[in-house]
């Protein structure tokens, strides 16, 4: 029998493991004598540099961990005798038309997975139409927090929208591909309040306070056709618009102003129009001259959002709900590592997509809801 090796001195650290890092500020021993000392650094020959951790591995940015775990740990409480009000923990889709490709999820906040609680946001994907005549639609809605039905306005909302767009797709294609962006703004802004008033329509029904069952709404339009690079928002509520362009984020999120005329959100006063050709439209509780639509409803509780921009090759495209626009806004790091994970030759696939649109941050527990667009 050969003879046993010695084994290693109790001070060396095992070949494959690094050696323990010497306590931080605050933490040392009460007993310093029981601090075993440090071995010596190695030889810079036999060191092994080991790469940094990048928010992949570790799943978060920012010098903190997230207060809760990154995977689900309660389901929500079901009803046997309704399980259609079930809502999945992640959604994800995507699609390729014309000169853009489409990724779009939605995610269960941190919060919500330790709770048992349902995914506040909802997420529609859809395509009216045909051939290059086609109108994609991503509708994305967040209820009310802390009510108990937020998560079936939410759906109700992208539901309303999306049949109001569905039933006017032809006409909107064909301002889209023509540039008529007061037609559209007009047109939109009353499919919008439209949709909202059956969404009151519906709390009233139940007998809800329709304050509670109520839902944020954003929404984006593209056409199919290769040649039409107008891209469309609009929307009620807050969250976030954002365009990646060679390497550097820009907040082009619609502005809107309070009572007193002063604006509330963004990064300033954008020009109603940019050389790029992006023109932004505010409402500020001036009457919208009559829809080529529908007629008027009640209006919204929050103003109107409206923005067309004019795409580039190269560009991406980011529409999120806060769950998502409020990390991308208060920790830069976030920002940094979509920048460039988003700028590569080519889009992320959707599995991809998934795991970048996850990335978490300390401090925003909230469900994250993003549709991003990729221009060739």
């Amino acid at each position: 029998m050969p003879p046993r090796p010695a084994a290693p001195p109790a001070s060396s650290p095992p070949a494959d493991q690094p050696p323990p890092l010497p306590p931080g500020p605050g933490s040392e021993p009460s007993n310093p004598a029981d601090q075993t000392p440090e071995p010596p650094d190695p030889p810079a020959a036999d060191r092994i540099e080991r790469p940094a951790e990048t928010p992949r591995a570790r799943g978060h940015v920012g010098t903190r961990p997230p207060t809760y775990d990154a995977e689900p740990t309660a389901l929500p409480a079901a009803d046997p005798d309704d399980l259609d009000d079930l809502v999945a923990d992640t959604v994800l889709d995507g699609a390729r038309y014309g000169a853009c490709t489409l990724r779009a999820v939605s995610v269960r906040g941190d919060s919500a997975r330790y709770r048992g609680e349902p995914r506040r946001d909802a997420l529609l994907t859809a395509r009216f139409g045909t051939g290059e005549r086609a109108l994609l639609l991503v509708a994305m809605a967040t209820g009310v927090r802390a009510t108990p039905g937020a998560h079936r306005a939410a759906a109700e909302a992208c539901h309303w929208i999306g049949r109001a767009v569905g039933r006017s797709h032809a006409r909107l294609v064909e301002d889209i591909r023509d540039g008529r962006r007061g037609d559209l703004k007009s047109g939109l802004h009353r499919l919008t309040d439209r949709s909202l008033g059956k969404l009151r329509a519906s709390a009233s029904e139940q007998g809800v306070d329709p304050g509670e069952y109520a839902a944020s709404l954003r929404c984006l339009l593209l056409s199919a056709d290769p040649g039409c690079r107008t891209r469309v928002f609009f929307g009620v509520g807050p969250g976030g618009l954002f365009r990646l362009r060679e390497g550097e984020w820009q907040d082009i999120e619609p502005q809107v102003a309070d009572v007193k005329g002063e604006p509330v959100l963004g990064f300033g006063s954008p020009p109603s129009e940019t050389p790029e050709g992006d023109r932004l439209t505010m409402d500020l509780g001036i009457p919208t001259p009559p829809s080529p639509y529908e007629p008027a409803p009640e209006p919204p509780r929050e103003p109107f959002r409206f923005r067309t921009s004019v795409a580039r090759p190269g560009d991406t495209l980011l529409m999120c709900s806060g769950g998502l626009a409020e990390p991308l806004r208060g920790e830069p790091e976030l920002g940094e590592y979509l920048a460039e994970r988003w700028s590569r030759p080519e889009p992320p696939g959707l599995a991809a997509f998934l795991a970048d649109s996850q990335v978490r941050v300390k401090g925003y527990a909230d469900d994250r809801t993003a549709a991003a667009v990729w221009e060739a």
